[in-house]
């Protein structure tokens, strides 16, 4: 598990914390995304892992399905995210991996297209946010961020992308903001459809 990252207490967002999701916090990454009956339509942060769909979006199957081999993937090693903390509790997420864990977004063609353009592969991906309804806009989402890359520093760096979304009615909330991005030192490479960008990072 990476070493707690915490925002000390004072005026503006309250204290943070930040942990790395592995089987000892497992349950805290249940608490939070039961409450949401599995987040997306129970997708329990499984979508990015998968190469196609697993079945009708919100059936308790479908939730299922995606809650074990959540786990299962946890503790093959082959998944990855961050946990945030306010008062002791887990109020927010984001999720990281290695490209070769996150393969559906290789699947889309408007992605193939873009990045046959491009002369390097990443090595990583941040793929998703999602904050607990009381705690957000309190700065979850980009202290999460910050101790993603992080963790993606410790387990031994390379070129990051992400995908956040170009303005706050884009479907694809759920990648971040291009702001939020930007602050932490990514680049915009491209557009990548309507409503979101291709954004990169050398974590080295």
């Amino acid at each position: 598990m990476m070493a707690d990252v915490q925002r000390a207490s004072g005026p503006g967002p309250p204290s943070l914390r930040a942990r790395e999701l592995s089987p000892a916090n497992w349950k805290d990454f249940v608490t939070l995304f039961q409450k949401y009956h599995g987040v997306q339509a129970g997708c329990w942060c499984m979508f990015y892992h998968r190469e196609g769909p697993t079945g009708p979006l919100g059936s308790r199957s479908r939730q299922a399905a995606n809650r074990r081999d959540h786990r299962a993937l946890l503790w093959s090693g082959h998944a990855h995210g961050i946990l945030v903390y306010r008062a002791g509790r887990p109020v927010g997420w984001c999720q990281f991996g290695r490209r070769q864990d996150l393969p559906r977004i290789d699947r889309g063609r408007k992605y193939r297209s873009m990045v046959s353009q491009l002369a390097e592969p990443a090595e990583w991906r941040i793929t998703c946010f999602f904050v607990d309804r009381p705690s957000r806009r309190l700065g979850v989402a980009n202290f999460a961020l910050q101790a993603a890359l992080a963790a993606i520093h410790r387990h031994g760096g390379g070129l990051v992308e992400a995908y956040p979304a170009t303005h706050g009615k884009a479907v694809a909330t759920w990648f971040g903001s291009v702001g939020m991005f930007e602050r932490e030192g990514f680049r915009v490479v491209r557009p990548f459809g309507q409503s979101n960008v291709l954004v990169r990072k050398d974590v080295r």
